[in-house]
């Protein structure tokens, strides 16, 4: 495989090709990401930003650098696998417009593409409710958005409705189904901004993009190691890290399943992703957020649903693709998730009570 990465890189961290060997890895789709073994067997991560998604990289390097110092300050005993500094003293690399950091590697940790065990479900969602709750007292106006209104449901809707006034005929006959649907669940964004500015409901630091690989475990045993790929590590309401659980965790296959009979939750899966995050946020969520639990499910599949019908009605722009009905099979996907919350709210409601 073509590594296309540049020795002056490896330089900028005191490196060159005679002293490492690298392979790239990972299944994530936004950021380039190589394992950096030198002779010696030290391991490290290097990874390149994709500035397409991520407009300023050290908006990303400021956020995750002043985090880094709450917690050593706070809490030095967590471990939170911030950049390792270039010799220049930089923590983004920057060369002929590409942006690169060095990472450590954190050994006999192991991170899944899929979960296949409620333990796993559990490990994780105490792992990002552990760093939220760590993160309880932090000034969250001290970081700036590394993708500005990623989470904001309000102007995913916007974006919908202006995809809508511009797409082909073709393109909206054919999904006729789901753009009602998504007009029809507008009230989840109105009971959303019914709460927005309430006291009660407060500005978090929060992860944004809580999928199942993006914790690490311990290979022997499955337990919680440490959160990683801190790109999104932004002022949010905690709906964001909690609700992405929900979307990814409960049910047993991805978006891209197109049987829509497969589309089910896992209520033991749901038992594990509260039990989990709660074991560590319970003290710390207000009255308020603890009454939009299960709302934060609605909230974020809603929006997912939403993107994925968007780009179906812009021509595919955004989310990559194998065919051409893929965003539209993708949302017809999220809207079966979002009823399935609907249709099973008391038993949900009942078990979030239980782990209250």
């Amino acid at each position: 495989m073509e590594l296309n990465i540049d020795e002056n890189i490896l330089k900028a961290y005191g490196y060159n090709f005679e002293a490492v060997a690298l392979h790239q890895i990972g299944s994530g789709h936004i950021n380039r990401t190589y394992l950096l073994s030198t002779h010696s067997d030290e391991k490290y991560i290097l990874q390149n930003i994709n500035t397409q998604v991520f407009k300023d990289p050290f908006t990303i390097a400021n956020n995750i650098k002043l985090v880094e110092d709450y917690l050593k300050s706070n809490f030095p005993d967590y471990l939170f696998p911030a950049p390792i500094a270039a010799l220049n003293g930089e923590l983004m690399f920057q060369y002929q417009n590409e942006y690169w950091r060095l990472l450590p590697f954190v050994k006999n940790t192991i991170a899944f593409d899929t979960l296949s065990d409620t333990k796993q479900a559990y490990e994780a969602s105490k792992q990002f409710g552990k760093l939220s709750r760590l993160l309880n007292n932090f000034d969250t106006s001290t970081l700036k958005p590394t993708i500005p209104s990623f989470h904001d449901l309000g102007w995913r809707y916007e974006q919908f409705t202006f995809a809508l006034s511009k797409s082909t005929n073709e393109l909206k006959e054919r999904a006729n189904h789901e753009i009602q649907t998504a007009l029809h669940h507008h009230f989840i964004i109105d009971y959303y901004y019914s709460y927005e500015h309430n006291r009660d409901f407060p500005n978090r630091v929060m992860h944004h993009d809580t999928k199942i690989s993006n914790v690490l475990l311990k290979e022997e045993n499955f337990e919680g190691v440490c959160v990683i790929d801190l790109d999104t590590l932004m002022p949010g309401k905690f709906i964001s890290d909690l609700g992405d659980m929900m979307r990814t965790y409960l049910c047993a296959f991805s978006e891209n399943e197109t049987d829509l009979n497969k589309i089910k939750i896992r209520l033991d899966y749901f038992k594990a992703t509260i039990k989990g995050y709660l074991s560590e946020m319970k003290g710390s969520l207000t009255e308020t957020e603890k009454g939009l639990i299960l709302f934060s499910g609605k909230y974020i599949v809603y929006m997912q649903a939403l993107r994925f019908l968007t780009d179906y009605l812009s021509g595919n722009t955004y989310y990559p693709i194998s065919y051409s009905l893929q965003n539209l099979d993708r949302a017809k996907n999220q809207f079966k998730l979002l009823n399935e919350l609907f249709e099973n709210e008391k038993i949900l409601q009942g078990i979030i009570e239980e782990c209250l």
